[in-house]
């Protein structure tokens, strides 16, 4: 990468996006390969990276990230180990370490495979080795940089319990001195210590050939000796011998694990290399997560397109997304606008998103948006005045700008920030119009932000060049940071200064000052912009109006689901009710079956037998055309040609329902009824309608069995089968009784029944004790299963 790209990389503050990236990785090789990351060229490979970040991103949505926080740099202990040096505890707990990381990595993707995610991160599980039984034996042989373990060896277990012991006698014979009265005297102070391994009591100086022994320190003052006695010498000795050994079987534990890790070397190494690769793509995840990054498309064609970008060093919770594009219909985007409006910003985001997608990484974008691969990106940004090289900005811009249009050319993107600022304002102005000039020659991509009237007129009127400005809210001397493509934009230095408090006849003799062509130029761009203000009210208000229109749908979608289940609701009552019905006629039936089996049996004659026969078949035929009835759920209608016209107010009944309603409006052109049935308004066709008219009552016809035992019909002139006195006093209903029973003699009705209700039982005991002392009843019972039980009483009359 040349000097100049290099320049522009630090310009567009890429190096500060790689220290970021660089805080999210784990091990240090992570965090080099992060800041050592470059754009690249091949399509193919900057898809494939985007890829590998996606996969990461979606492992850790469903099982969290891996944990790489065991990774340790063993590339120079393997080396040595490899040269037959030994390691020591510390580089062999990292090698533990190590293998540790990648055992637990491992079992990670295998997790992820077994829940059925296939990524393409999967070679990468698949090629880490691990070694659990070398990380065991590391661990269990070294307990930390300063101890190893008694477990280490048996011949390590044995020195150390036999050192134990030595100490054990050698403590025992020294308390003697400390404790015993004849010795205690003796002593600078009671205790036991230790000089060069060896244990030695402290002795006052004066006393020093009253405890024989070996001297084998003297304090600073020269009051204390530190004495060995002569009767723990041998212990000392043999303890000093057991440590000796103790060191040569240490070393030899820690030669034996430095020979097993150079045989696992390379496999150790490559677990390594594999756990920092992935440490790196996890990181580039967790940072796509922290900007709320995806992954853009990458264009084969020399444009971009950043929908809702925002600049990844901003808050991204406060950031004003913008949406930027350049190389479709236009390859050069003039920007104007006032000042800290976001220009610099906008461009600055459309350098370093373009960076940062080259690069593999994800974008603050939105998931549309798509971005080509530049062969280079150059940028002249900010002010680079030099009081060392003596250059003014002007001077130090002409001279990126200079090496920059020596460098340019096809698929590359040149930035330019305030171009021809620093100078003469219409030389600028040239200069700036010919610089673009130039690298739209070279075919390159061009984006600059000026403040110059004559580069909005040449983007106005030049076909490829197109005109973007930074919003300015005047009213709040605030910048909305929106950048608005197709609009040049104000600088609004006179409305901002009116604001500011500047005098009127400042401000006025101030426009004086411009030329009318400019004036009439600034003119139209206020024109501009108040009509697209009204514009954007309107599209506001349009939209609001969808908005409402939409919820106003959604509220008419769901009554209308709440009033077909509503209906289906009474669909389902009605056939339960029939079935209900048919159930309890069925169980009524089998009684009457039985009770005429029971006459069958009672019977003398043949005809008698065919007659009951008959009766049980029609009644048995009936029940099954009724239950076919009730259970069939296909719609009835009705031809509309035998109903006369509906009116307001008609009783209808609904044949799909079984219910009736009342006619509130008559038939419209649809053919639809407006009905009420209970609660529930509804449009009903007019051939699912039955209208309902009051007919005189016809006169029943009811059967008897005579007296020899056989059934014959006959026309009953008035009186009915039975009496309804529910709802009636004791004196109503003796007296409705006694009127009913005159009835039913004049009709020659031998059977009949009386319906009282269940109730307290005290209508029922009155009706039967009355009937009891009539003369013309033969017999009085309560009804039995299927005729009432005891809400009915059933009369046998004489």
């Amino acid at each position: 990468m040349s000097k100049l790209s290099e320049k522009s990389l630090k310009t567009l503050e890429y190096y500060t996006i790689l220290d970021m990236l660089a805080e999210h990785c784990v091990s240090r090789k992570a965090k080099q390969e992060a800041k050592a990351l470059r754009p690249l060229h091949d399509a193919e490979d900057v898809r494939e990276l985007l890829t590998q970040t996606d996969d990461a991103k979606r492992l850790m949505t469903t099982g969290g990230a891996p944990a790489f926080g065991g990774i340790r740099e063993v590339s120079a202990a393997l080396s040595r180990a490899e040269m037959g040096g030994v390691l020591s505890t510390r580089e062999l707990l990292d090698v533990a370490s190590l293998l540790h990381a990648a055992n637990q990595v491992r079992k990670y993707g295998a997790e992820q495979q077994e829940k059925g995610l296939t990524t393409t991160l999967d070679p990468y599980f698949s090629r880490i080795n691990s070694n659990k039984y070398l990380e065991e034996k590391i661990n269990r042989a070294i307990i930390s940089e300063e101890e190893i373990a008694d477990a280490a060896s048996t011949t390590l277990a044995n020195l150390r319990r036999q050192m134990r012991a030595q100490n054990v006698r050698v403590r025992e014979t020294l308390n003697h001195f400390v404790s015993s009265p004849t010795y205690s005297k003796y002593l600078q102070e009671s205790l036991i210590t230790q000089r060069d391994g060896r244990f030695v009591i402290p002795v006052k100086s004066e006393h020093r050939g009253d405890i024989p022994g070996m001297v084998h320190d003297v304090s600073s003052s020269g009051a204390t000796l530190f004495i060995e006695p002569a009767q723990v010498v041998d212990a000392n000795n043999q303890i000093k011998i057991l440590l000796g050994k103790e060191k040569a079987e240490i070393e030899r534990i820690l030669a034996e694990l430095t020979a097993d890790v150079a045989d696992f070397s390379d496999a150790i190494a490559a677990d390594y290399d594999v756990l920092c690769k992935l440490d790196f793509i996890f990181a580039k995840a967790r940072f796509s997560f922290a900007l709320n990054a995806c992954a853009p498309e990458i264009s084969e064609k020399t444009q971009v397109n950043l929908l809702r970008a925002r600049h990844p060093l901003l808050d991204q919770k406060k950031a004003v997304p913008i949406d930027i594009a350049l190389g479709g219909e236009y390859d050069t985007l003039v920007i104007t606008g006032p000042n800290t409006g976001g220009k610099t910003v906008s461009l600055k985001t459309l350098g370093l998103l373009s960076l940062m997608a080259a690069s593999g990484l994800h974008i603050p974008a939105n998931e549309e948006s798509s971005v080509c691969l530049f062969q280079n990106i150059y940028a002249d940004i900010g002010d680079e005045q030099s009081i060392e090289q003596s250059l003014s900005t002007f001077s130090a811009h002409m001279k990126n700008i200079v090496a920059i249009m020596d460098k340019c050319g096809p698929d590359d993107l040149i930035l330019f920030d305030e171009l021809g600022a620093g100078t003469d304002p219409e030389e600028g102005a040239a200069l700036a119009v010919a610089i673009i000039e130039y690298g739209r020659k070279m075919c390159s991509l061009v984006a600059a932000t000026t403040h110059y009237s004559e580069l909005k007129v040449f983007a106005l009127t030049t076909e490829g060049v197109e005109n973007a400005s930074c919003e300015f809210d005047v009213r709040t001397l605030q910048p909305t940071y929106h950048l608005l493509t197709g609009v040049p934009g104000k600088s609004n230095a006179f409305a901002i200064s009116r604001r500011l408090g500047l005098p009127p006849v400042i401000i006025d003799r101030a426009k004086e000052q411009i030329s009318a062509e400019n004036q009439r130029f600034e003119d139209v761009l206020e024109t501009l912009e108040r009509e697209r203000h009204q514009l954007q009210k309107q599209r506001e208000d349009a939209d609001r109006l969808r908005r409402t229109a939409q919820s106003e749908k959604d509220k008419a979608v769901t009554l209308k689901g709440r009033a077909e289940d509503e209906t289906d609701a009474i669909l389902e009552k009605a056939r339960d009710q029939a079935e209900r019905i048919l159930r309890e006629a069925r169980m009524a039936s089998e009684t009457v079956f039985a009770q005429l089996d029971e006459m069958k049996k009672q019977s003398e004659t043949n005809a008698a037998d065919q007659n009951l026969a008959a009766a049980r078949a029609a009644l048995r035929s009936t029940l099954g055309q009724a239950e076919k009835k009730a259970m069939r759920r296909e719609k009835k209608t009705v031809e509309p040609e035998s109903v006369r016209p509906l009116k307001a107010g008609d009783t209808v009944h609904l044949l799909n329902v079984g219910v009736d309603g009342i006619v509130l409006k008559p038939e419209d052109k649809d053919g639809t009824v407006y009905v009420q049935a209970g609660i529930l308004k509804v449009n009903v066709p007019l051939n699912e309608l039955r209208l309902v008219e009051k007919k005189k009552p016809a006169k029943p016809k009811t059967t008897y069995r005579a007296p020899a035992g056989g059934m014959r019909e006959i026309k009953r002139a008035h009186a009915k089968s039975e009496l309804d006195v529910r709802g009636m006093t004791v004196e109503e209903a003796l007296m409705e009784v006694d009127r009913y029973l005159s009835d039913c003699l004049m009709s020659h009705l031998d059977l009949v029944t009386i319906i009282h209700g269940k109730g307290t039982g005290a209508l029922r005991a009155a009706i039967q004790q009355h009937l009891k002392h009539d003369k013309h009843v033969r017999s009085v019972r309560n009804g039995r299963y299927g005729e009432g039980d005891l809400g009915v009483t059933i009369v046998e009359l004489k």
